[in-house]
């Protein structure tokens, strides 16, 4: 296994990509455990209605726009990244709060 170079130490899009890649393995990683939150949200919620919670989706969307702009990143574009990763979380954990209950 290679280590990727620092962004300020690639020469080449061989070195980018590399990087890249490395960061992909890394996200996924930590989705693979935010997901497993959504696992943990489906056992404990009794009521498939509070699945959905926009009032915590706004505040999870708010928080991700304050951290990218502490950062140097356009929050909006994090925001519309994030969406996407809550909309999906919810679907997520929507259909294993079904199965979790079809198995009882």
């Amino acid at each position: 296994m290679t280590t990727a170079k620092p962004p300020d130490q690639c020469e080449s899009m061989a070195d980018v990509r590399a990087g890249v890649d490395a960061v992909d393995r890394d996200l996924v990683a930590l989705l693979v455990r935010r997901f497993a939150y959504m696992d943990a949200a489906a056992r404990i919620k009794t009521d498939r209605g509070t699945v959905r919670d926009e009032a915590r989706k706004a505040e999870v969307l708010d928080n991700v726009a304050r951290a990218a702009e502490a950062a140097g990143l356009e929050p909006a574009r994090l925001r519309a990244v994030w969406n996407e990763l809550v909309e999906q979380s919810i679907a997520y954990e929507a259909v294993q709060w079904d199965r979790l209950r079809a198995d009882s």
